[in-house]
């Protein structure tokens, strides 16, 4: 009572007084908060961006193991011998690479260059500082990187050793190993330089050998770093790890002294400070998702799906549930006929289409190009049979300048923990049954049973490798006489046309198949095209021979071959082969 009587009575001053006393807890709970938060979202950033600059240095580092894996593709497809190794490893140079070797059965035979590098001339197998690396990787059939080491030319080195197998009666034969001997921080200097720009101290690592657990340093920014953020990740057998923190430090001074020193302040902004709380807090959430979030289809990312997926496995280890994999059928050529903006539109349907078809029942990722994955909680391979095969069979679209385009889809099941007790595995089953399909012909869907291989293969030949080995200039055009639409045309026929790319055929020709008729002959070709078709009984095949006219004006006497197909994109096209009259006539003896 006597409190309440002093306040009545001085509550000009008390009021106040008591305000500031209040008002100083707030502030001190706020401003506690305010850099806790502060602290954490600076720490998330820098999490965020130890992630995203470390997947960058492994492409860049990918970007060495590509050139073994070449020289490796090479070798396999030549029984053994890489006839054209100078010419490979020179394509394949850059500042970044020291030398590129082959080493058969162990022994480095060839260099490039050789200048400079003789001394890389080594028994691997037996040398002292390399045996153990050499051999892990033979025995374990592993990329193994080694280093960094001193280079004889200045500056630090990593060898990548690719080991090579042959496939000999029915078993793996050793051969030996392709060799890129990478600079370092060369090749991931634009990715380092890019971390120190925005404001960052780096430090990266790699443990010593595929078999020990101890790192050494590889490469690191000027500045000791206190209390880094790290992400490990893998290249090959062996772990890596970036540590990062800011340049200026975690803590910030300033804020501080201005948090304390500005009470008063503070306490008339306290909804100010409380916006700035709530913006502060949504910025890390965002950046989260963003970090978890493909940008094109706005679904989980490959990193995102597998902590979601991870946590589902912690959550529900005792239930059932399915995991697929999918991805459109002849992707490449949605994007080499119509260009990557309809690509992305076919990505988008396809996301838009299982939103629709799994309702919010399904979590969906993107596991990056065309190749989508789904997680579906509380069902079995038998349950989810007859929807997953409904939602492949179900014609697909995308509208693309105007016109609508149909696409297919391949899909991959299998069942937790029927298939697989965790991620790794359960991924690798769909995978297995995803490819299970595409050897079948595509379009169509399949649960993994246990005599699917869970790894991929290579599926046949690129249709950029069969029509540019063709014997002859090839082209597809639609076969309509309103509408003869030039689609695709291989590489001897930009040669024969006289063109350097398809553009400049498109262009030349105005996307018209007529343009390469001369003038004179266009209709009777035409015609006579036609009525061959139109009398051939059923049969599709067209016979003809014609003066074909060049981009410079000048004229070849060709034999055209054409076939009309039924396409699923186009309807009926052409597929026509193009052979030199003057040829044919000199190796057959044809007037």
């Amino acid at each position: 009572m006597k409190i309440k009587k002093f306040i009545q009575k001085n509550k000009v001053w008390a009021i106040p007084i008591i305000w500031f006393f209040v008002g100083c807890l707030f502030l001190e709970m706020i401003t506690n908060n305010l850099l806790e938060n502060h602290l954490a979202s600076k720490e998330e950033i820098s999490r965020m961006n130890a992630i995203t600059y470390a997947e960058q240095i492994k492409e860049d580092i990918n970007a060495g193991i590509s050139i073994t894996n070449s020289l490796k593709q090479v070798i396999v497809s030549e029984d053994g011998r890489c006839n054209a190794f100078d010419e490979i490893a020179r394509n394949s140079m850059n500042s970044s690479i020291q030398s590129i070797q082959l080493a058969p059965a162990g022994k480095v035979t060839e260099i490039y260059p050789e200048a400079g590098n003789e001394a890389g001339k080594v028994d691997l197998m037996t040398d002292e500082a390399r045996g153990a690396y050499a051999r892990y990787g033979m025995e374990q059939n592993c990329i193994v990187t080694q280093g960094p080491f001193d280079l004889r030319q200045g500056g630090k080195g990593i060898a990548i050793r690719n080991p090579v197998y042959l496939e000999k009666d029915g078993r793996k034969v050793f051969w030996g190993f392709t060799i890129a001997i990478i600079r370092v921080p060369d090749i991931f200097s634009k990715s380092a330089k890019a971390l120190e720009n925005f404001g960052y101290q780096y430090r990266l690592l790699k443990t010593e050998a595929p078999w020990s657990k101890k790192y050494t340093d590889v490469a690191a920014s000027k500045g000791k770093l206190v209390r880094p953020v790290a992400y490990t990740f893998k290249i090959g057998q062996e772990c890596w790890k970036l540590e990062v923190m800011p340049k200026d430090g975690w803590q910030n001074k300033k804020l501080e002294l201005v948090f304390i020193g500005g009470g008063l302040f503070i306490l008339l902004l306290m909804t100010g400070l409380m916006i700035a709380v709530l913006i502060l807090n949504q910025r890390r959430k965002n950046l989260h998702w963003l970090a978890q979030t493909d940008a094109l289809t706005n679904v989980y990312n490959r990193s995102g799906f597998d902590q979601v997926l991870d946590q589902h496995i912690e959550a529900h280890e005792n239930s059932s549930f399915v995991v697929a994999e999918l991805d459109i059928d002849n992707f490449k050529f949605i994007n080499d006929m119509y260009g990557h903006a309809a690509g992305d539109l076919a990505l988008q349907s396809l996301t838009n289409n299982m939103r629709k078809a799994f309702l919010g029942e399904a979590i969906i990722g993107r596991n990056g190009g065309d190749e989508f994955c789904l997680l579906l909680p509380d069902t079995t391979c038998q349950s989810v049979q007859k929807k997953l095969e409904k939602f492949t069979k179900t014609r697909k679209s995308f509208v693309y300048k105007g016109k609508l385009h149909f696409f297919t889809i391949s899909l991959g099941y299998a069942e937790y923990p029927t298939h697989a007790e965790n991620r790794n595995g359960l991924m690798q089953c769909a995978d297995a049954a995803l490819y299970g399909v595409k050897q079948k012909g595509k379009q169509g869907c399949m649960v993994f049973t246990k005599g699917l291989q869970a790894t991929r293969t290579q599926l046949g030949f690129a249709l950029q490798d069969i029509s540019d080995n063709l014997p002859g200039a090839f082209l597809i055009y639609k076969a309509n006489p309103a509408d003869d639409q030039l689609l695709f045309a291989n590489h001897e026929m930009l040669e024969l046309a006289g063109c350097k790319d398809m553009d400049e055929f498109f262009a030349y020709t105005k996307c018209s198949f007529r343009n390469l008729i001369d003038e004179p002959e266009r209709d009777a070709v035409e015609a006579s095209i036609w009525q061959q078709i139109n009398a051939d009984d059923g049969h599709k095949n067209d016979y003809v021979s014609f003066s074909f006219i060049r981009r410079d004006g000048s004229k070849i006497e060709v034999f055209d071959h054409g076939r009309i197909v039924d396409t699923t994109h186009y309807g009926r096209v052409f597929y026509v082969l193009f052979m030199s009259k003057e040829l044919i006539n000199r190796h057959y003896e044809r007037d």
